[in-house]
């Protein structure tokens, strides 16, 4: 150490440096940020060719454009081939089955009759025929009820299905045609047992698809048939659209003895199916395939069954996808539903089926039939003309004329559901006060009456042509009329269908958004004055809630004031009775509309925020939520506290940060945020002309207080400096000395941390230390303590650190080093609050033992810098680290030859370790050249 004794630090003229190195200003002739102007057009001479664009718009002035437009259009209609469309609702067909296995629930054991022996194997001594099994269950019921049920798991059911698949394709691979037959004559009876309704809708999905393999292969043995011969000679090419008369007579005899064999069928059931299996096999023999589905129509009508009945209609729609849409009308289809609406009355008005079974649960039964109702509808809809509509609603028996398209003749609900559902949105739309009737007077069990309701909300607000005014207010008088003389009954304990929350908020969903739409503000408190009368006699159950969040945010996002929403009669009064996550939704809603609208400064609306606030807050499972839960909550409470703004009511606004600290303990974000709002507060009462050193006191401990509460330690250290310089500007020096205290505390618990820190947290660190040692700068010395107690604090701290790398090391040395330089200057380059706080060059002029005691530090930190540089495992940081410290050596020293021996060591260092080329190893060799004396510059050369 005594080799360094005659050290001086280099004197430095911090204003004179900054004007050296400030670049020149030229006042600018335009704004560089204003909007350029438009770029002139540069025309291409002899250039006419218009170049095609594929993702700009058609230009509407060019007729060119919509002519080639007009033939892709027609084009892509002919490409569109025939085959391509049965593919299409193949795939339809494919998704619809897929959603009755899905939708219903399959028990896991399965009661099989003695009429499905094909899914039990038996022996074939034990076999008998279904003549004999008819005979036995007419002699004693009871008897043949009890010995011909068996159980079989759902597994083993769906299992022995495929298997019987498989057996009458391998048959038919093996032109053993008559057994395929056969086998899927008894999967067809299987259709007949509906005793397990749960299971129907996935025997049906596996049965049919049984049936659709028989009748595609029947279907191409026909046509093989048609256009080759007995001996293989090609007779023709039977077009896509191919007739009769195109077939030969032999393929017309195959074809006949099949419908034959299937005729011959004794069962009802399995004979329909089988037909409609091979149906579009009627155009080998017929110009019309489609005029037999009249007569099938009439065949179903025989089946009692509700369910089997339903379900055998609904294969009759798929398998007529398969014949010329050019001669399949939907006269078919509408008598399926008129006949539906037969049975379901039946269903509805009886407990008894027609054989003479009771209907334990007719609802399931409704619920299990309606997928048909949904397929059968739509397939009415989906090529159907919205001019013959009204023809359509008169054959289902609707109305009696198309004058007046919904009159008082009932419908069953469910059915009224499907078809509402595929009207155009223009029908209901000019019909809306109709369909209002309609629905009143189909007031039965088989669906949900607030459904239809809801449905008929939905598709007005779908409309984009305009009602008029009155004509929707005439709508919205009619359906609350409804639920007002519910609610009217509801208040003297007399029951009604709509007296449930659950039902009147279903309603009110779907026409909250048309009141919205037309602007009838003054329904809205009609409405949630129902809400509050049924939630405050039975409260809000758990199901009920998403709808009601979905009613309270569509009113949210229509006001552009959060005050014109809290207004609204019963607005504050519902949210106050709603709990659980529906409520933070709506929460975290409001607080997003709050705090992107500018500062909030109303004193009502700040109390109600902090309320609502207080109730996220406490709806938080802190010791189980997530940190990814947790961000969006704390993120906008403290975008909340940052938007309050009190103006000059500054005393005001620090009490609304001590009642938010007490209130959003758990959030360490919002912490952080009340730290910085009351620095920010400090710094506005210093701006004020009057003298706020007793407020501004406040706020610094209200800081020093808050601080020590957040978890991460170097956010702690990084608020204690803010906190510290906004005590400098203030004059308050013994708190920005405990400040920076406390700051070299979380410096020191740092240490506490985990080892395994990535490169960020350790950059942050770092330049978190430099800021410690630019802030020190400000700081009066303290002769008690000693004027270099921060900086030698930092000076030890980085030795205990186990974890800190050298590079990391060697950068903070070097800080320490370039504080004590500044401090030993005669002028310091800044000073606290525009140098009404005194700096050490005042403090300290001309003191001797105060510039001995910045040079005792810089030499032991000097001595320290130059063995970390050594330490450095990688030869290319160790050569930048060389340079980093000798550029620092070279900035705070005058370059004695002790000084110059460590800044050449420090060289060569960098030269073993670093490219001949190195541009930073240049450049600080000639600021050492520039540095020395010129007796000495000849030891370094410029180059390597």
């Amino acid at each position: 150490m005594d080799q360094w004794a005659s050290m001086e630090f280099r004197p430095r003229n911090y204003s004179a440096e900054e004007e050296s190195h400030s670049l020149p200003r030229v006042r600018a002739e335009n704004d560089p940020l204003s909007t350029p102007c438009s770029s002139k057009e540069v025309d291409v001479v002899g250039q006419k060719e218009e170049i095609y664009d594929p993702l700009r718009g058609i230009d509407a002035n060019s007729p060119a454009s919509l002519k080639d437009l007009q033939y892709f259009d027609d084009n892509s209609v002919k490409v569109l081939s025939e085959s391509s469309s049965v593919q299409l609702q193949e795939k339809e067909w494919s998704s619809f089955k897929k959603f009755l296995i899905q939708r219903f629930s399959v028990p896991k054991t399965v009661s099989v009759s003695a009429m499905s022996d094909v899914i039990v194997k038996i022996g074939k001594a034990s076999e008998r025929s279904s003549t004999n099994m008819h005979l036995e269950e007419l002699e004693d019921p009871q008897k043949f009820a009890e010995e011909g049920v068996r159980m079989i798991t759902q597994k083993e059911y769906v299992s022995r299905l495929h298997e019987l698949k498989a057996e009458i394709a391998h048959s038919w691979q093996n032109d053993d045609r008559v057994t395929s037959l056969k086998l899927t004559i008894k999967v067809t009876r299987l259709m007949m047992d509906t005793s397990v309704l749960q299971f129907y809708p996935m025997l049906f999905a596996l049965a049919t698809d049984i049936m659709d393999m028989l009748g595609d292969m029947v279907f191409e043995r026909i046509k093989c048939k048609a256009e080759v011969s007995e001996d293989g000679t090609r007779i023709c090419y039977l077009p896509a659209d191919f007739t009769s008369s195109d077939i030969c007579s032999d393929a017309k005899e195959t074809c006949n003895n099949w419908f034959y064999k299937i005729g011959s069928i004794q069962e009802l059931l399995p004979r329909i199916y089988l037909e409609l299996a091979i149906l579009h096999c009627w155009r080998f023999l017929i110009v019309q395939p489609a005029d037999c589905l009249k007569r099938l129509v009439t065949m179903i009508r025989g089946i009692a069954d509700p369910l089997a009945s339903a379900y055998c209609r609904l294969y009759m729609v798929h398998c007529s996808q398969k014949l010329p849409h050019c001669s399949v009308s939907v006269g078919y289809l509408i008598i399926c539903i008129n006949d539906m609406k037969v049975q379901l009355s039946r269903v509805m008005s009886a407990r008894e089926t027609s054989h003479g079974k009771l209907l334990e649960n007719p609802a399931l039964l409704i619920i299990l039939i309606e997928p048909t109702i949904e397929y059968i509808m739509k397939s009415i809809f989906k090529d159907l003309n919205q001019r013959h509509i009204g023809d359509m609603l008169v054959d289902l028996e609707l109305c009696k004329d198309k004058k007046e398209l919904f009159g008082t003749i009932p419908c069953v609900s469910v059915i009224l559901h499907h078809l509402l559902k595929e009207l155009p949105v223009e029908v209901v739309q000019s019909n809306a006060a109709g369909i209002i009737n309609l629905i009143e007077c189909s007031n039965d069990t088989s669906f949900d009456q607030c459904l239809n309701y809801r449905l008929l909300g939905f598709k007005l607000c779908e409309s984009r042509r305009q009602m008029e005014v009155t004509n929707v207010q005439a709508v919205v008088n009619r359906v609350i009329e409804v639920f007002r003389v519910c609610a009217s009954c509801l208040c003297n304990s007399v029951s009604t269908q709509y007296d449930c929350l659950e039902k009147y908020l279903t309603v009110v969903d779907a026409f909250v958004d048309i009141v919205l739409q037309y602007g009838m503000d003054n329904y809205l408190s009609i409405i949630l004055e129902g809400v509050s009368e049924r939630a405050c006699i039975k409260g809000i159950a758990e199901n009920e809630l998403a709808t009601l969040e979905s009613i309270f945010i569509k009113l949210l996002t229509h006001f552009n004031n959060l005050e014109d929403a809290f207004s609204l009669s019963h607005f504050v009064e519902i949210l106050d009775m709603m709990y659980g996550s529906s409520r933070s939704v709506i929460i975290v809603h409001i607080l997003k509309i709050a705090t992107r609208s500018g500062y909030l400064r109303d004193p009502t609306t700040i109390q109600f925020l902090i309320e609502i606030c207080q109730a996220l807050h406490d709806d938080i499972d802190f010791p189980n939520v997530k940190e990814d839960d947790l961000q969006q909550p704390a993120r906008l409470i403290s975008r909340f506290v940052q938007m309050v703004d009190y103006g000059a009511e500054m005393e005001r606004q620090l009490t609304f940060l001590v009642e938010c600290r007490g209130a959003f303990s758990g959030i360490n974000e919002l912490k952080e945020t009340l730290v910085h709002k009351s620095n920010h507060l400090a710094i506005k009462a210093m701006k004020d002309s009057k003298n706020h050193l007793s407020f501004i006191k406040a706020c610094i401990a209200f800081s020093e207080v808050t601080i020590p509460s957040i978890s991460a330690p170097i956010r702690q250290l990084n608020l204690f400096l803010e906190t510290a310089e906004v005590a400098l500007l203030g004059g308050l020096i013994s708190h920005s000395d405990g400040l920076l205290d406390s700051a070299i505390t979380c410096l020191e618990s740092l240490d506490l941390m985990n080892g395994s820190r990535v490169r960020a947290d350790v950059d942050g660190i770092l330049s978190t230390v430099r800021k410690v040692c630019s802030l020190f700068v400000m700081v009066p010395g303290s002769v008690e303590r000693g004027v270099t107690n921060i900086p030698k604090s930092i000076f030890f701290l980085i030795n205990s650190l186990s974890w800190m790398a050298p590079r990391f090391r060697t950068r903070i040395l070097c800080a320490v080093i370039t504080l004590t330089a500044t401090l030993s200057q005669k002028k310091l380059p800044y000073h606290a609050n525009h140098g009404k706080v005194p700096g050490n060059e005042l403090l300290f002029f001309e003191d001797q033992s105060y510039c001995e005691e910045l040079k005792s530090l810089s030499k032991c930190v000097l001595q320290n810098l130059v063995d970390v540089v050594h330490q450095e495992p990688s030869q290319a940081s160790r050569g930048v680290m060389a340079l980093e410290a000798c550029d620092c050596i070279m900035s705070s020293f005058k370059l004695n030859p002790e000084i110059s021996t460590i800044c050449s060591k420090l060289i060569e260092t960098a030269k073993l370790c670093l490219s001949e080329n190195d541009k930073y190893l240049q450049s600080t060799m000639e600021l050492m050249n520039k540095y020395l004396p010129t007796t000495q510059r000849a030891v370094l050369p410029l180059t390597v």
